[in-house]
């Protein structure tokens, strides 16, 4: 059989691995070895010297063989190393520039268990110590005993997760989906040791295949991983639990006795089984991803071995699924982002690009306004103002009237008429919804084992009657309206239900899987309908494109002033982890949890200044607010306000959804700044700079280019005046003397 570099979408090419096992596997039709047919790896030769942050490296994902006869997955920035002989193993997970070895020691490749029955999947044993792992040692290693056993190998194309319908007019620029790169999947099945082990076994469980997949992309240190579970007997069998991922690290540090916080090994894993996050990264820990101690690392330099040096990705709860005669089971999925660095803007840029890359809708970014009231008046006069300076879209907000449960004909009809008459101005338009946080009823409300509570205080049983109908009715609205717009408050947060009575679960221990697939399944239905997405939770893999970007509402009745150096520190701590178009701010025009007439825009005419420095806040970061009032004007010169920063924006859109730099942090007692970069834009780089004293400030500024790509000369522009050729220094810095306005702003554009 032939193995080819690339195959077409949906056609597969299997290779065979040598099946003389430990233990001894059955024969397979296609037992011949194709690993001579893959080409040698050269570590010099496949590792790019580009940095992928700033060039487009070229490198493509790729299996090859090493010296060893190991499978070796690689794109030139990571690899991950796989043993074949005597059984499937991870045996490599490295940084390639580096040189860097994240593994230090062997593990299954995953664990499932079946039917009360506990099964590793591939994965082996005996090595001597697990501070490291030298390749050497692998000959005198052996499968586990009873485990799963590997049979052979396929490599696919990668295939789109779900449908995205894309919004390019609110995009920088047109991202592909699915991102190219490769798949590759093990196949396992049980041995003849297992019987041995286990002589009252059921037979049938040979008849169950298990497959693990890993995705490795074109370009990016990403992978992504996940299994899946067919069954070929004639039982239903039922997952009880799953480990897809069980990774053995190279500790973030040692230390003899206990620490309160550890600091971890420099790899980001995030699973698209995430919830309850809020507005903050890493809401999969805890849930889907644990970091923890390891049993078998009995020479470690910890006293009492609890240095958390091992990852295992799994569901906090089952997931207790039931797989019927012919079916497949499907976990969620992991990817890991490899750093090569500990610099904080560093990892956290890398971590920004890879969300552009796998949940490209994060780019989205329209302009938007939250109109107070749903009547036909309001919304017509909000679209009308939205279409004349430049937004983009429409939400009828919280407390507006707006209710996308009512399925009168009346409502539903009045909300087509409006979606109708949106669209003809070329404006989206849609609504808020609350989910979780509300009580509906001791029958349908979430019923929580002794000891624990919902995480809002109440929350209804997405499986529940009033749950399954409740989604129904969400479906229904979009579809009849044409409306392509949800704000989702309250999103499932991961609560569990121990009834017995909810039609669409069975018990405790499947609630929060049949739960989260219920919302999971309907934002992907949204991707796929174009329709916006903004859900205060980490959503972004299941197709959400936007959370909070992090402030807390009670600010917004502070004094103004305040508010303008408040929204600002948001913006630059919350973009440490989201790009600009990931997090939305708040900018309630009308008052707003008290602070009276001190604290509100309204009438805007009378706040101009106060108006335009909130304006140059959002628009110079890149991050939209949901400007929150009956109106975005209320005269010619408010008008004319809005309309010359949204033209701003729009002039350097592509810019500004860019990744930020950040600068120096705002605190009210000197300037601020971040700066925007794009090396693979026109445009490389834009400056934001803020002054938040009374009177006129001069300031020199150092500012590193190296992220924009620019490496010798740049023309600079300062408030989109005539450019200007200056040269960078050797470590791509650039020095400007800036003379900024009482209370005001300054941006310089780099090309």
């Amino acid at each position: 059989m032939s193995e080819k570099k690339r195959q077409p979408a949906k056609r597969r090419v299997p290779a065979s691995v040598p099946v003389i096992f430990w233990g001894m596997l059955f024969l397979f039709p296609w037992a011949v070895t194709a690993q001579q047919k893959l080409p040698l790896f050269d570590r010099e030769k496949v590792c790019t010297s580009k940095d992928w942050l700033v060039e487009r490296t070229g490198t493509r994902a790729a299996l090859y063989r090493d010296a060893e006869g190991h499978l070796v997955f690689s794109n030139g920035l990571v690899a991950r190393t796989f043993t074949v002989d005597p059984d499937g193993a991870t045996v490599g997970l490295e940084r390639l520039e580096t040189r860097e070895s994240f593994l230090r020691s062997v593990r299954p490749e995953a664990e499932l268990v079946i039917d009360g029955r506990r099964f590793a999947v591939g994965g082996l044993t005996d090595q001597p110590i697990h501070n490291y792992l030298l390749p050497e040692w692998l000959a005198a290693m052996r499968p586990l005993p009873g485990a799963f056993h590997l049979t052979g190998y396929e490599l696919y194309d990668v295939q789109a997760r779900f449908p995205w319908k894309k919004r390019l007019a609110w995009m920088p620029h047109d991202l592909p989906w699915p991102w190219p790169g490769s798949d590759l999947v093990f196949h396992y099945r049980l041995g003849n040791d297992y019987y041995r082990l286990h002589p009252d076994a059921p037979a049938w469980l040979r008849e169950l295949q298990v497959n693990i997949h890993y995705r490795l992309y074109d370009g990016i240190p990403v992978l992504c991983k996940w299994l899946t579970l067919e069954n070929h007997s004639s039982h239903t069998v039922v997952v009880d639990r799953f480990k897809s991922e069980i990774l053995a690290l190279v500790e973030g540090e040692s230390a003899v006795g206990g620490k309160r916080q550890w600091l971890r090994p420099r790899i980001t894993i995030e699973a698209d089984y995430e919830f309850g996050g809020g507005m903050a990264a890493n809401a999969s820990e805890g849930k889907s991803v644990f970091w923890t101690t390891d049993s078998l690392y009995l020479t470690q330099v910890n006293y009492l071995r609890k240095t958390p040096c091992l990852v295992e990705c799994r569901p906090q709860w089952g997931p207790a699924q039931e797989v019927a005669p012919g079916d497949t089971f499907e976990t969620f999925r992991t990817w890991e982002l490899l750093h090569d660095s500990w610099d904080r803007e560093r990892m956290s840029l890398e971590r920004r690009r890879m969300y552009r890359a796998i949940a490209p809708w994060v780019t989205e970014n329209p302009l938007e306004m939250h109109v107070r009231h749903a009547d036909t008046k309001s919304v017509k006069k909000a679209i009308d103002q939205c279409a004349d300076v430049g937004f983009e879209l429409v939400v009828m907000s919280f407390g507006s009237g707006f209710n996308i449960e009512d399925t009168r004909p009346a409502n539903m009809e009045r909300m087509k008429m409006l979606a109708d008459y949106a669209h003809s101005k070329g404006i989206a338009l849609g609504g808020y919804s609350l989910l979780a946080s509300r009580h509906i009823d001791d029958r349908n409300d979430v019923v929580m084992p002794p000891g624990m509570h919902p995480v809002f205080g109440h929350s209804p049983c997405l499986q529940s009657e009033w749950g399954i109908e409740y989604f129904r009715k969400l479906y229904n609205f979009f579809r009849e309206t044409g409306q392509d717009v949800l704000v989702h408050d309250g999103s499932y947060p991961g609560d569990v239900c121990a009834s017995t009575q909810h039609p669409g679960h069975r018990g405790l221990e499947d609630s929060q899987w049949k739960q989260f697939n219920e919302i999971r399944d309907f934002y992907r239905w949204c991707r796929g309908q174009g329709i916006f997405l903004r859900v205060p939770d980490w959503y972004f893999l299941n197709g959400s494109n936007k959370t909070g970007m992090g402030y807390r509402e009670t600010n917004w009745s502070l004094p103004r002033r305040q508010q303008e150096i408040i929204e600002r520190q948001n913006i630059y701590d919350g973009t440490w982890e989201k790009t600009p178009s990931m997090g939305w701010m708040f900018l309630p025009l009308v008052e707003y949890h008290g602070g009276g007439a001190a604290a509100t825009i309204e009438p805007l005419h009378e706040h101009l200044d106060h108006y335009g420095q909130r304006l140059a806040d959002l628009f110079g970061a890149g991050v939209q607010a949901t400007f929150r009032g009956p109106q975005l004007y209320d005269t010619p010169e408010t008008r004319e306000l809005v309309k010359r920063w949204v033209d701003f924006y729009k002039r350097h859109r592509e810019v500004l959804n860019a990744d930020i730099i950040h600068i120096r942090r705002p605190d009210g007692r000197d300037y601020d700044a971040i700066l925007h970069v794009n090396p693979f834009g026109e445009e490389k780089g834009l400056l934001m700079i803020y002054n938040p004293l009374a009177e006129e400030i001069t300031r020199t500024l150092t500012v590193d280019l190296y992220y924009t790509g620019l490496r010798d000369d740049v023309k600079v522009s300062v408030d989109d005046g005539p450019f200007e050729e200056r040269s960078l220094d050797r470590d791509y810095r650039l020095t400007l003397t800036v003379t900024l306005p009482p209370r005001g702003e300054r941006w310089v554009v780099f090309r």
